[in-house]
């Protein structure tokens, strides 16, 4: 059962680390307003938006996407680090 919770765990990480990667690209070659743009960015958005009220952009350079995927590994490894143990 761990096991499986385990690879869930990993499963949905990877893909949502995957959306941000994609949303940050086609945020580079595609207006906003594509269909594509716009479901990825409620997706992502939600979660970059405090991020950026704490590490502001710097120029044009905006680290919260960078941010994000580190917390994003750091809540993987301690949640993995918990069922680990348990198992």
């Amino acid at each position: 059962m761990i096991g499986i919770l385990i690879s869930i765990i990993q499963t949905v990480v990877w893909l949502f680390s995957l959306i941000l990667i994609v949303d940050i690209i086609l945020a580079y070659f595609m207006s906003p307003y594509q269909p594509i743009r716009m479901a990825l960015d409620r997706i992502v958005q939600p979660l970059l938006n405090p991020i950026r009220r704490i590490v502001p952009p710097l120029g044009m350079m905006d680290f919260s996407p960078i941010v994000l995927l580190i917390l994003i590994q750091v809540v993987e490894n301690l949640l993995l680090g918990i069922l680990s143990r348990m198992g």
